[in-house]
């Protein structure tokens, strides 16, 4: 009996669910992006945090590539794309938008939907601020753009910014080992759903040459983000968006009325407040992948 129901089952589009890995050189820089689904379908595309890559949207990607085409870059200085030292590519979000940009261009994507996370916020709307007329629709996950989102550990890289130099502890936390494993499991309800693998592994490429360099400058320059919130938010309320938030609540860093926010400006987006921490999909992935198929199914148009 099992046999015959096994025999009788509709096989996965393993062909488009597989996803493939390529390398794109914009403006000098080779850029690394992750691939998947079919490519007659809308495109979203996956926009990583810190200090991860586009590896983050592993367990995602085969899971929406079923229906939608999917592109997830790692930024300069991230992943596998090429980490020029900083006297030789500015590290500013300004600077990550325009190469992010130029991939999504060099890849012939003439609209999209955008998965923001983490720092994949302020390079996503610096992507939508420059083409409002591309972006279909907005999926975020912990990507803020309101200060009421800021968490209590907020307030001493406030002081980072302020003078670098007379807060040394506040980078060596932000790129230790310990905080890389804390960005992941601090505050969750499932330990044992999180790999030890990607912290190690997110601080052994911390811990690679020129790195200290290149994180230290996009943490100063993350400032702009907060300054640019109020400009982010009026581009939400003149273009409405499609959006779908999908916030893990326990992140003690983006804390969850940064996600509650986006109804103020957005006033039909769809909000969940998830149990679960900075990376939700770590601990609700096949929560996410359905509530995400099932938002872009109503707004993205099939070609």
């Amino acid at each position: 009996m099992l046999l015959g129901t096994a025999a009788q089952a509709t096989p996965l589009p393993s062909t488009q669910a597989t996803t493939t890995y390529h390398y794109a050189t914009v403006d000098g820089i080779r850029v690394f992006y992750r691939e998947a689904g079919p490519k007659d379908a809308p495109t979203l595309v996956l926009l990583h945090g810190f200090p991860s890559s586009s590896r983050q949207f592993d367990t995602l990607m085969p899971l929406l590539a079923t229906r939608y085409h999917l592109i997830a870059p790692d930024y300069p200085g991230f992943g596998h794309s090429d980490a020029p030292d900083p006297t030789r590519y500015a590290y500013t979000f300004d600077h990550l938008a325009k190469t992010t940009d130029g991939l999504l261009q060099q890849l012939g994507l003439k609209h999209y939907a955008l998965y923001l996370h983490d720092y994949g916020g302020p390079v996503g709307f610096r992507i939508m601020v420059a083409h409002p007329d591309r972006v279909d629709a907005l999926v975020v996950s912990n990507a803020n753009a309101y200060e009421e989102g800021l968490g209590k550990k907020w307030a001493a890289i406030a002081e980072y910014w302020k003078d670098p130099k007379a807060h040394p502890e506040v980078f060596e936390s932000f790129v230790s080992l310990k905080g890389a494993e804390l960005r992941h499991t601090l505050g969750t309800s499932h330990p044992e759903r999180y790999n030890p693998d990607t912290w190690t592994d997110e601080f052994a490429h911390l811990s690679q040459p020129g790195q200290s360099d290149i994180q230290a400058a996009l943490l100063y320059d993350y400032r702009t983000n907060v300054a640019s919130y109020p400009a982010w938010q009026a581009w939400l309320r003149k273009h409405k968006p499609p959006t779908l938030v999908v916030w893990g609540k326990n992140d003690p860093s983006f804390i969850g009325a940064g996600g509650e926010a986006y109804k103020r400006d957005l006033p039909d987006a769809e909000v969940h407040l998830l149990d679960a921490g900075h990376f939700p999909w770590d601990e609700q992935v096949d929560t996410i992948a359905q509530l995400v198929q099932s938002f872009l199914d109503k707004h993205l148009t099939r070609r």
